[in-house]
Formats: structure tokens, sequence, C-alpha cells
């Protein structure tokens, strides 16, 4: 039986992973110089990291994808004096997110900012995060993640999808939109076509409000949305500003049904092979470039609900009882899928986690 959990107050939580993850043997030289098997001092190596995310055109101050590139590029390139080189690939100039994920496994990106979501496609217990109604507040979840359960969860995922996982938050809780009518509970969203995150969670999370679900791309959305191919979607509404999904969207609703997770990922084998030294500065300035990243979300979120006002959506914010409505009915509809695929250890030790902090 879902308990319903309580609001903490806002935090900087974010947690970095402690192990180096999976890269078996191979030793794999940077996209631009540099080469050696790791460990000791860096000498005169050289190496470039080139660091992909999708948002472009936009302030840092506006975007935490961006401001993670920025903080991170001006302190790695400082702090190893000279020897790394970031190059950043704004506007998705690499890829889309799923594109830039494959090619941080393969090698050819060293370094994305996703969302976590889509790592749940390569190793399946990450979808446990994506359980509707499991966190009541972005500060909740990121305790979780910065917590016990969630540093041993980041160790799995990165040995796991054989990816560096340097840092991961919460970028905020996700909200239904679409230009059809106000939801005021899950029962107002029956027969809507929503654009979904192409999980299976995702899915039946829009079919427990008798609505149709639409999994596409985010790169897809704006245009599907624009041509009525669907009605409507759901993201973080700092994400409902930053990709303009205001412009073709007319009801937003508050309703915070699922937390959002951002990882930033590298290569493994870029990362192993760096020098001992150049490691900790990498480590380091994704540290300092998470948090900043976090403070974005934490100092935006607020500030994005009375734009979207500004720009013309119609905003509902639904009572309490409303709210536990919509976590209840979605948590119902994919707790027990979820648990199928994620398996009891995994869920167990989530819940538990986040029931550990009604009562720290």
């Amino acid at each position: 039986m879902k308990k319903k959990f309580l609001a903490l107050g806002i935090g900087t939580a974010m947690m970095l992973s402690l192990l180096s993850g999976c890269g078996g043997d191979t030793s794999a030289e940077s996209s631009g110089s540099g080469s050696g098997s790791g460990g000791g001092t860096s000498g005169e190596a050289s190496y470039t990291i080139k660091l992909a995310y999708t948002p472009g055109n936009m302030d840092a101050e506006d975007s935490p994808d961006i401001m993670f590139g920025d903080v991170f590029k001006e302190y790695v390139e400082e702090n190893s004096n000279g020897q790394i080189k970031v190059e950043l690939y704004p506007s998705g100039q690499l890829g889309t997110a799923e594109e830039t994920l494959q090619g941080v496994i393969s090698g050819t990106v060293e370094l994305s900012v996703i969302d976590a979501s889509l790592l749940g496609n390569i190793y399946e217990p990450v979808q446990a995060l994506s359980t509707p109604g499991l966190f009541s507040s972005t500060d909740q979840a990121n305790e979780v993640i910065q917590g016990e359960w969630g540093q041993s969860f980041m160790n799995d995922i990165g040995e796991n999808v054989n990816v560096k996982l340097l840092g991961m938050h919460c970028k905020g809780m996700r909200c239904f939109t679409n230009n059809v009518r106000e939801l005021r509970t899950p029962s107002d969203a029956a027969g809507i076509t929503f654009r979904v995150m192409e999980n299976t969670v995702s899915i039946r999370m829009v079919e427990a409000m008798d609505a149709i679900a639409t999994p596409m791309s985010g790169s897809e959305m704006y245009s599907a949305l624009e041509t009525g191919v669907v009605d409507g979607q759901e993201n973080p509404v700092i994400n409902i500003v930053q990709d303009l999904t205001y412009e073709v969207q007319k009801y937003l609703t508050l309703d915070e049904h699922m937390a959002g997770f951002m990882a930033y990922i590298m290569n493994v084998d870029f990362y192993n092979n760096l020098p001992d030294d150049l490691k900790a500065v990498v480590d380091e300035g994704a540290a300092q470039a998470t948090q900043a990243a976090l403070d974005v979300v934490v100092n935006r979120s607020e500030e994005c609900v009375q734009e979207l006002k500004d720009y013309g959506m119609q905003v509902y914010e639904p009572t309490a009882e409303e709210k536990a409505e919509w976590q209840q009915v979605l948590f119902d509809g994919t707790v027990d899928y979820v648990r199928s695929v994620v398996g009891d250890e995994v869920m167990d030790g989530l819940v538990a986690a986040v029931e550990a902090t009604e009562t720290a």
C-alpha cells in the first residue's frame, strides 16, 4: 500500500558516483590527443572532452544543462592547466539525448547530459525512479539520491550501463499539459492523447487515466504538439519553459505526479584512461557543475510557473486532496509493472529510502 509522503524543505542534495564503473581493459585515447593507461600523474598528455546537451540559445541561469556545461568547462580547463579541453555542443549538435547516450557508451562522445530515464532502457532497475506518485517533491527525490540507497544504486547504474556516472539529481516534478481542457483530477484526462517518454512505465501511467499514450523522442514533441498529432505531454515546469512547450500548449496542471532526474554520464574508458590527478579534476568539476545545475532547478521552478502564466497558459494548482488522487491513481496503475521489471529488492529498497525521509 502506498504511503503519503511529506514534502521536505529545499536542499541542495546531489550525489556523485564513487566508483568509476566497468570498462574492461581497453585503454581509449581522448577524442583529441592524449594517451596512456591511467593512474599516476598526467605528465604532458592532453585530452579533449566533447560535452553534448540538447538545450541551446539560453542563459545558463535558465537551463541546468547549460549551467552544467559552463561550470564544468571553466573548472576543468583551469584546474587541469590546459591539459583537458572541453568542447561544448548545445542544441543537439551531436544528436538527440538517445543518440548521445549511445555515443557515450561507444566512445564517440565523451560526456553527455541526459534524462536519467533513458538509462532504464539499458538497465531496467532505473525504471524504479520513474514510478509515478513515489516522490512527493524535488527535495525528497534529491534526499533519496544522496542517501545510502542512492549512492549504491548510482554505482550499480554505472557498472551495468558501462558509463561513468559523474552526477545525478532531480530536475523537478513532472506535470501534465494539454490543449483540450483543464485537468483537475486524473479522470479529466480520459480520451486525451499524450506524448510520453519511450518507456512502458510512462505508457501505463497515461493508460491508468483512460487516456492515450503516444511514445516519442523529446526532439519530436514540439512538432507533434504543434500539428495536433498529440494533445498534451508531461514534463517539469523548467522544461516546459526551456523547450518552448508553452507556445503549443494551453493548459497546465501542477499535479507533480513523477520526479524527473538528470544524469551526467562519461565514457568509462575515457575516464579510466585519465591519470589520477586529472580524474580528480574531472570529479571535482562534475561535483561543482552538478550542484550549480541543481541550484538552477531550485531557483527557477517557482519562477517558471509565473512565467508560464505570463505566456498565456492556464495554470491549475490541484488541492491537496486532488494531488493525492493524482499520485494514488498513477501509482496504483504502474507499481505492479515496475516491481515486475526491477525486482522486489530494488523496489523495496527504494520505497524504504523514501519512507525514511519522512522520519529523518
